[in-house]
């Protein structure tokens, strides 16, 4: 990471110039994890498992940490991340939308609900 930059109200975790945006964990997955946060428009991911990259349009912020679609998803269709089930959406997620609390459920608690 190079640095944080600070706004009136909030800290920005920002990486050096040619680092990747995101990072997907193995090639089939739907979500990448972004590496810095990220603003709406184009962005950088990078497969783990094979040092492939490409290119994604962010549709809107993505915090540090937080799950990008790299893949449009309909409404309760799995989410698959580390190449295995994770999560059920709540609704349809468009690629390059936060995927987060608000738009999946875990795969987790699904039989303890």
């Amino acid at each position: 990471m190079e640095g944080v930059e600070s706004g009136p109200a909030e800290q920005r975790v920002t990486a050096r110039t040619g680092a990747p945006h995101f990072l997907a964990h193995k090639e089939g997955d739907h979500v990448a994890v972004a590496v810095q946060d990220v603003e709406p428009g184009e962005s950088r991911v990078v497969y783990m498992d094979s040092e492939r990259a490409l290119g994604l349009v962010v549709l809107e912020r993505v915090p540090l940490g937080h799950k990008v679609a790299l893949t449009d998803l309909a409404e309760s269709a799995d989410v698959i991340e580390y190449g295995v089930r994770i999560g059920l959406t709540r609704k349809p997620i468009k690629q390059g939308q936060l995927v987060h609390v608000h738009n999946i459920r875990s795969a987790r608690w699904e039989k303890s609900c």
